[in-house]
């Protein structure tokens, strides 16, 4: 495959990455925080943490380091908007679950078994935001449009890490790649459940 292919996928994956972000930050700003879990997207703020880390130590990759530095702002005001003083649990819960499966792989197995280790992590935060929607009545705040975009987004960095032969990366984005979209189609319906109320 072409570099010049291998680039473009991997800043359209950064791109649809501050799509996916914006467009549930903006769905928070419009109709609150309901749906909206704070152990997942204080995850997606530490894993972010850990991808400019890899970008800059590991794959020495602008692209992935975009594709986490330009979420921060989006990410930290939709953490700030679920209120993270009030639910100090979730932080240190959320803190320790990123030392066990992300720091500590890296530091035992090289930047390979922190990626594998990252993957796991992003594949399971999406798991509260999906027990969140089961749970809950309605999913107001919850933009299926972002979760729809952060499986694409998954999409275009499996063409990105395949053309770089970075394949821990690859398999970790394909797992969160379809929990996104289970994420998504689960909004969808909810959204629609909404609507027949």
């Amino acid at each position: 495959m072409s570099s010049v292919l291998v680039s473009a996928a991997g800043y359209t994956g950064v791109t649809l990455g501050a799509v996916s972000a914006f467009s549930q930050f903006q769905r928070v700003r419009r109709d609150g925080v309901d749906g909206v879990s704070l152990a997942t997207w204080t995850l997606f703020v530490f894993t972010g943490v850990f991808w400019t880390a890899y970008g800059v130590l590991g794959s020495h990759s602008l692209q992935v380091i975009l594709g986490s530095v330009l979420l921060w702002p989006l990410q930290l005001y939709i953490v700030a908007r679920l209120e993270p003083h009030r639910h100090l649990d979730v932080m240190v819960k959320s803190v320790l679950f990123m030392l066990l499966v992300a720091v500590l792989p890296t530091i035992v197995w090289g930047w390979q078994g922190g990626v594998y280790g990252i993957g796991a992590a992003m594949t399971l935060m999406r798991m509260p935001q999906l027990v969140e929607l089961i749970k809950a009545r309605h999913a107001d705040g919850v933009s299926a449009t972002a979760w729809y975009a952060s499986a694409l987004c998954s999409a275009f960095w499996l063409v990105y890490y395949d053309g770089n032969h970075l394949w821990a990366a690859f398999w970790s984005n394909a797992s969160t790649g379809l929990a996104s979209l289970t994420v998504a189609i689960l909004a969808t319906v909810r959204h629609v459940q909404g609507r027949r109320r």
